[in-house]
């Protein structure tokens, strides 16, 4: 070896040191902790990326934390569709989910999309299970009604989206029995009725409810944006619940970012300590966020 490749090797070496020095005291503190990641965007569909986060949750599991991974797959779910010859339709950002529609939603994210993560995460030397909310009664849904106004009627009309839901009640029984043997537990969005009946229910929202029925330490959300912005484009952070209802009530937030921010909000205001948005763009996003200083997107804490 020649003693350039030697100073290089050393420089790097000193790089890595460094980097375990800053992290050895967020590896303390969230020792047996749980952390909730919600998963879905460019980082679910970009190879590297899907390889960076599969490492960032086995590495989480292999320093002494207990991640649980709630993934999304609405993409998928409209190609699957689109194959079939039938068209996606939206309202108020939800899809229409009738019957036909419920069964393929199942098959995307209950099969196909769930079990890629999992394999995903065995390939990069984790241990996982994939379950659906069906399984082990782990959620209970109900019908999610929405309200929007009808200026025929000049008064507010109910909506009915069909198999959509909410989250009624989570059973964490099965999600406990997996983490003690050392599964990373990997969620996908259904829900079951108390008729049977199935529902396609929104990650972030199923992600949030799970991290509170989990007393866990932080729920992470992996979006395609840097975070919060205010108005002039900065990225906000540090923010308690106070903070962000003002920022709700003079339009820094709003529209697709405001549900992921009530979604935090109502998890940090359940017993999450933290809730934190974060950039799935940015390789290992996860890790940057868990382990350094700087982090790599919004942090929103309880009042």
């Amino acid at each position: 070896m020649r003693i350039q490749d030697m100073k290089m090797t050393k420089e790097r070496a000193g790089e890595i040191a460094a980097v375990l020095s800053e992290a050895l005291p967020y590896i303390q503190r969230f020792a047996g902790k749980t952390i909730v990641v919600k998963y879905g965007g460019n980082a679910m569909v970009d190879e590297q990326l899907k390889h960076s986060f599969a490492r960032d949750i086995v590495l989480m599991k292999l320093v002494g934390m207990n991640p649980v991974v709630v993934h999304g797959g609405g993409p998928q779910i409209g190609q699957l569709l689109a194959r079939i010859g039938k068209e996606s339709k939206f309202i108020a950002g939800m899809r229409v989910t009738d019957e036909e529609t419920m069964d393929v939603v199942e098959m995307v994210l209950g099969g196909l999309v769930n079990k890629q993560i999992v394999n995903l995460i065995h390939r990069n030397g984790g241990n996982a299970v994939g379950l659906t909310g069906k399984d082990g009664n782990l959620i209970t849904a109900r019908p999610l009604k929405i309200k929007r106004m009808n200026p025929d009627l000049d008064a507010p009309e109910i909506i009915d989206l069909g198999h959509v839901g909410e989250v009624e009640k989570v059973n964490t029984r099965v999600l406990d029995m997996l983490v003690e043997d050392d599964f990373i537990p990997v969620i996908a969005p259904v829900g079951v009725g108390k008729d049977g009946a199935s529902y396609n229910i929104n990650a972030d929202l199923v992600a949030g409810k799970v991290a509170e029925a989990l007393q866990a330490e932080k729920l992470m959300l992996l979006t395609n944006t840097p975070g919060l912005l205010d108005k002039a484009g900065n990225l906000l952070t540090g923010l308690d619940a106070h903070r962000v209802q003002q920022l709700i009530e003079d339009g820094t937030i709003y529209g697709g970012m405001l549900p992921k921010i009530q979604c935090a909000l109502e998890a940090v205001e359940g017993g999450v300590h933290a809730a934190h948005i974060i950039d799935g763009r940015v390789p290992h996003a996860v890790m940057l966020e868990v382990f350094t200083d700087a982090g790599v997107g919004t942090l929103i804490t309880a009042d």
